[in-house]
């Protein structure tokens, strides 16, 4: 029906008309949910990276996470959208000038311009508020291969450029109606490609421009490596998963069945990939770990996610199934081949997006999303992933070299020395360490308000033993004695901070 009907133009002021009557209150209600469960997902990945990461280096990688919600929310209002679902040209991008602002949508218009009027049931408005969800979290999920190693200035000049040329072409090749992928056949639900092999590659450029993290022996690089708060870890997987069925369910963009076997198939993966991943760990390495389980369970959502709403419960089982075991010998390959993706990003969003739309070519039902496997679908979807991972690498690489040209990316010794939280935000996470600057250069002094502030931070610069020494309440002596009679050891830390009780 699309490809008979003429395609409208801004140059002729083709604009579906308002009409309201076209508007399911039940589809526009399931999409309002859906866009704050999508959004949820960036903080949860903020906690699920944080608690993976060293503690002087986890309000980075967080704050890496929430500024995506600012800057990409203003990318994608001035120029994004009108790029990802503008008026096309050529089916490769969307003109720029068709929705800044978000202007030319309303709360009538059904999925706007230039979709032609009927095709959806929620307004043009609230479409594009719930792909800027999407667009938010793309970015953030690269964050966890450079964890540690890019200043703040960099990654936040990366994910403007990154959005614009690499994720915005994404979306209108796979997810306009005339993006050249689309029109070719190629199928992704909910973003195996747009976002997890987008961002997946990405990260995987990145590592090899960013290098790997250097650590003076092999007992450091087991301190800093291991992850600092698992509960946090924990805490993250949980609001993903839930974040998860906004970001599958709600890309039917209507509260139907396709919607229902997509949030099932979603659960179903995550439960089967969470549970695979726990097995194979506990006879690779002889027990079954909390973060083994969480990484398993993201990992059977992104690869189901391209392939969510086509298939049947059976295939999102089996898709859980096999992405756990994928996914882990991804991660495998990449400890093998000494590649420092911090957080197995590649492995596990980048591949695991791939391996999705690959198994979509073989395992959808068109009962479920009028998609029909078969062989030359597949091989559609095999050429969709390797010319997209390609992209992205590519891009991504570059403009990252480029940006290193004028601006740092890779911070300098004595700031991943400091710890990047105090080096380049001036904060830490917890309160039981003091503020040490004895490892800073002068020039590092004027970020805590000069040499005045040097001085105070070493004046509370004290070891945390001593501290928690300190600080601990004195067990209550065995005896009656008055406090001059009390052990020096006991007795000591308090000295100075209290004239002595009177005997009682």
């Amino acid at each position: 029906h699309r490809a008979e009907a003429k395609k409208p133009t801004m140059a002729d002021n083709a604009w579906p008309p308002q009409d309201c009557s076209l508007i399911s209150s039940g589809d526009t209600a399931w999409i309002l949910v859906s866009c704050a469960l999508v959004l949820l997902m960036t903080p949860g990945l903020a906690f699920f990276y944080g608690g993976l990461v060293h503690r002087t280096s986890v309000l980075t990688i967080v704050m890496q996470c929430f500024i995506s919600m600012g800057v990409t929310s203003i990318v994608w209002a001035l120029i994004g959208f009108s790029l990802a679902f503008g008026e096309d040209a050529g089916g490769v991008i969307g003109n720029p000038a068709s929705y800044p602002l978000f202007t030319r949508m309303d709360g009538c218009t059904p999925t706007g311009y230039p979709m032609a009027a009927g095709t959806g049931t929620i307004p043009g408005i609230l479409f594009a508020g719930y792909q800027m969800m999407f667009a938010i979290i793309s970015p953030a999920l690269i964050t966890g291969a450079f964890a540690d190693r890019v200043r703040f200035k960099a990654y936040l000049i990366f994910i403007v450029l990154w959005l614009i040329l690499v994720y915005c072409p994404f979306v209108h090749w796979v997810w306009s109606p005339n993006g050249f992928l689309a029109v070719w056949g190629v199928k992704d639900f909910a973003g195996g490609i747009v976002v997890h092999i987008s961002a997946g590659f990405a990260a995987l450029a990145s590592i090899f421009v960013v290098g790997r993290r250097q650590y003076a022996s092999e007992e450091e690089r087991h301190r800093m490596q291991v992850p600092h708060n698992r509960t946090f870890v924990a805490l993250g997987t949980g609001l993903l998963w839930v974040g998860w069925f906004g970001f599958n369910g709600g890309s039917a963009i209507a509260s139907n069945h396709q919607a229902a076997f997509a949030l099932v198939n979603s659960s179903l993966a995550a439960s089967t990939a969470m549970v695979t991943w726990m097995c194979i760990e506990w006879v690779h390495i002889g027990k079954p770990t909390l973060i083994g389980s969480c990484i398993g369970a993201i990992a059977g959502l992104a690869t189901v996610t391209p392939a969510a709403g086509f298939v049947r419960p059976w295939a999102g089982f089996l898709i859980g199934f096999i992405a756990s075991i994928l996914c882990y010998g991804c991660v495998m390959l990449r400890d093998k081949l000494k590649w420092d993706d911090a957080l197995d990003v590649w492995g596990v969003h980048g591949m695991g997006g791939l391996f999705g739309t690959l198994l979509l070519g073989a395992l959808a039902d068109e009962e479920i999303g009028g998609v029909k496997r078969g062989g030359e679908f597949f091989g559609k979807q095999l050429a969709a992933c390797i010319g997209t991972a390609v992209y992205s690498f590519l891009v991504s690489y570059v403009l990252l070299v480029l940006i290193n040209l004028v601006t740092p990316v890779v911070p300098d010794a004595s700031e991943i020395a400091m710890g990047l939280d105090v080096s380049l935000h001036g904060e830490q996470a917890y309160d039981d360490e003091a503020l040490d600057l004895s490892k800073s250069s002068p020039k590092d002094w004027d970020t805590y308000g000069g040499s005045a502030a040097y001085e105070g931070a070493q004046a509370v610069a004290v070891p945390v033993q001593q501290q928690q020494r300190a600080l601990a309440p004195m067990d209550p002596p065995q005896q009656q004695l008055p406090p001059q009679q009390l052990p020096q050891q006991q007795h000591a830390p308090f000295q100075q901070q209290q004239a002595p009780m009177p005997p009682p």
